[in-house]
């Protein structure tokens, strides 16, 4: 297991993580298995989405804001709410392939560190087998 931080400079950020986890399964020596991708925290999380176009990243986080926005009479009283469902909408987990020492991904995919509650120091947890 490797737990790495990731700096968050936003509130809300798709910040792309997958060279990062590239490098760890390089690292690992694993040729053929998988990468589990873990962030625990309850306001931020990770997703597999395109990454060619960053108004790809934008648009989901307009979206999200649109439908899930900040002040909408929450009963949690920290004011962070929004960023709760945001993460549970969205996930703590991604599974990915690996072969030949490579993440299996679609030509416009990556991996996507997502803060929904920032700026913050948050942890990301990678496990190779």
């Amino acid at each position: 297991m490797k737990q790495l931080t990731v700096q968050t400079s936003r509130r809300e950020e798709m910040i792309d993580v997958t060279a990062l986890v590239q490098q760890v399964v390089s690292e690992s020596g694993v040729d053929s298995g998988l990468v589990l991708c873990f962030v625990p925290h309850t306001t931020a999380a990770v997703t597999i989405n395109e990454n060619a176009d960053p108004d790809v990243q934008r648009d989901i986080i307009y979206k999200l804001n649109k439908e899930i926005p900040q002040q909408e009479g929450y009963h949690h009283d920290e004011g962070n709410s929004d960023a709760h469902v945001k993460t549970s909408l969205v996930g703590s987990s991604e599974t990915i392939l690996v072969e030949n020492g490579r993440l299996v991904l679609g030509r416009w995919q990556g991996i996507y560190f997502c803060e929904f509650d920032g700026p913050r120091s948050r942890r990301f947890i990678l496990k190779v087998n």
